[in-house]
């Protein structure tokens, strides 16, 4: 571990021991997962709970490892069923959609923190988030949600190589947002189509594609892959194979974005005062 990155990470400790006990809004993704890792050596176990709020917008293959990963850790580990599609500033899908969605997992967080005698509720939010379109970070603060690996610097990469040094299985994860972000935005977010993708993400990941996005233009799939792996539709077969598939979920057209896969690339029509502030 690299000086700097080492100074970040005593920092990060010192932060979470001042706290005493906490909850941990937890995607398992390497950020969460390495703060839930980093709460559990320095707090205990006892101080700790990994909480991971479940809903139709969290892609399937996170919610079917998520349990196992707190166990990794070491962690107790609880569900929380979100009611975000029960709201309509959330279902219309604007450009702040994620700030509706942070907003009712930390409300149900900080009561059940309250209720369960924790001191605080963390989010795993990092330094490089901060200089990112992230609305959902205007919840943290709302509802007084801690963000430490934020407030000490630490960036996705260091994140990473912390990780791997500690032994994490996710220290490599491709990142995994909720579904909804798969929609772009003022097209309605409904569970029908969150499913599509999701089955859709799935099967592309099972085709040998770690990292892959499956963006829902109502009839339209746009499929984004890594650049470096586009060749691999050139083989006539392989082509009709995901075409069928896709067309089997639901969609009447598919397609593949030949910029290549870009996390986030649906903000790219956003103007550039709502992306910069």
């Amino acid at each position: 571990m690299q000086a700097e990155t080492a100074e970040k990470y005593v920092a990060l400790q010192d932060r979470l021991r001042k706290l005493g006990s906490a909850v941990v809004a937890f995607s398992a993704g390497v950020d969460s997962t390495l703060l839930l890792k980093v709460a559990v050596d320095t707090l205990g176990p006892e101080h700790v709970l990994a909480v991971t709020g479940r809903s139709p917008s969290i892609p399937s293959a996170d919610l079917n490892t998520v349990a196992a990963l707190a166990a990794e850790v070491g962690a107790p580990h609880e569900f929380l069923d979100t009611c975000e599609f029960e709201d309509e500033n959330y279902l219309a899908n604007p450009a702040d959609r994620c700030y509706f969605c942070k907003s009712e997992l930390y409300t149900r967080l900080t009561a059940l923190a309250a209720e369960r005698g924790f001191n605080a509720v963390l989010s795993g939010a990092n330094a490089d988030d901060l200089g990112d379109y992230r609305p959902g970070l205007k919840a943290t603060g709302e509802q007084d949600v801690h963000t430490p690996l934020a407030d000490c610097g630490l960036t996705k990469t260091e994140l990473r190589q912390i990780a791997a040094e500690l032994g994490l299985s996710v220290h490599d994860k491709p990142a995994s947002p909720c579904l909804s972000s798969r929609v772009p935005y003022g097209e309605r977010i409904t569970p029908e189509k969150l499913r599509q993708i999701d089955a859709a993400e799935t099967f592309l990941r099972e085709q040998g594609f770690r990292e892959c996005r499956v963006r829902h233009h109502d009839t339209l799939a746009r499929i984004e892959v890594p650049a470096e792996q586009i060749a691999r539709f050139a083989d006539p077969q392989f082509r009709a194979n995901v075409d069928a598939r896709l067309r089997e979920l639901g969609f009447q057209y598919v397609a593949l974005d030949l910029r290549g896969f870009r996390s986030g690339s649906l903000n790219e029509v956003l103007p550039d005062q709502i992306r910069y502030g």
